[in-house]
C-alpha cells in the first residue's frame, strides 16, 4: 500500500499545523493540513518554507502526526518499507505526476531521472523531473531521494547529498542510518 493523495483543502479552515521530531537524519519538521501530511522537511533543506508559513506548532498526539510519527519510527528502525499516510501534495499537475512515481519506487532501489522521465511519456523532460523532484514537499516517505543521475552519480537533493548517500545505504543495507 502506498501513499494516498488527497485534494487540497481549504488551509484556513483546516490547518497547517506543524511539529518537530528528532530522527537519525536530524531534526525533522512535520506540516499537515485538512488531517493529511503536506510537508517533511530537513533542517538547513532547499526549498523549505519560512516556519512562520506553517502555522501554530501542533501536538504531536494529534492524529496527523501520530501515524507519521509511528511509520517514521519503524521506517528508521528498517521495520518498514512502505508507507501508508494520507498525503497532500500541493504542486503543479507536473510536480504531482512525477511525486506520485517516486511513490513507485521500491524501497532500497533507484531509477534515474531519464528514466521517470521516459514513464512520464516525456523521454526529454529529466531535467523537468529533476525540478520537480526537488521540490518534493514530503521527503523520506515521497521517496526523492531514490532518484540518481543517468550514470549512477548521485545528484542534488533537497536535505543534501551526504543525507541522500546515508537514506540509500540505509535502505540497501550496506549503511546505518
Amino acid at each position: 500500500m502506498h501513499p494516498t493523495t488527497t485534494e487540497p483543502t481549504n488551509p484556513a479552515t483546516t490547518g497547517p499545523l506543524h511539529t518537530h521530531i528528532d530522527s537519525p537524519y536530524g531534526r525533522l519538521t512535520l506540516v499537515a493540513t485538512g488531517g493529511a501530511l503536506c510537508g517533511l522537511y530537513m533542517t538547513d533543506q532547499r526549498h523549505r518554507p519560512a516556519e512562520e508559513t506553517f502555522g501554530a506548532p501542533g501536538d504531536p498526539d494529534d492524529a496527523p502526526f501520530r501515524a507519521v510519527i509511528e511509520q517514521l519510527t519503524a521506517y528508521f528502525a528498517g521495520d518498514l518499507k512502505e508507507f501508508d499516510l494520507p498525503l497532500h501534495l500541493a504542486g503543479t499537475p507536473f510536480q504531482r505526476r512525477v511525486w506520485e512515481q517516486l511513490l513507485q519506487i521500491p524501497y532500497g532501489q533507484t531509477r534515474s531521472y531519464g528514466e521517470l522521465a521516459r514513464t512520464l511519456g516525456s523521454a526529454q523532460a529529466s531535467r523537468a523531473v529533476g525540478l520537480a523532484n526537488g521540490r518534493n514537499p514530503v521527503s523520506i516517505i515521497v521517496p526523492c531521494h531514490r532518484v540518481i543521475g543517468a550514470n549512477g552519480d548521485l545528484t542534488g537533493y533537497g536535505g543534501g547529498v551526504a543525507r541522500k548517500r546515508r537514506l540509500l545505504d540505509f535502505e540497501r543495507g550496506t549503511g546505518l542510518f
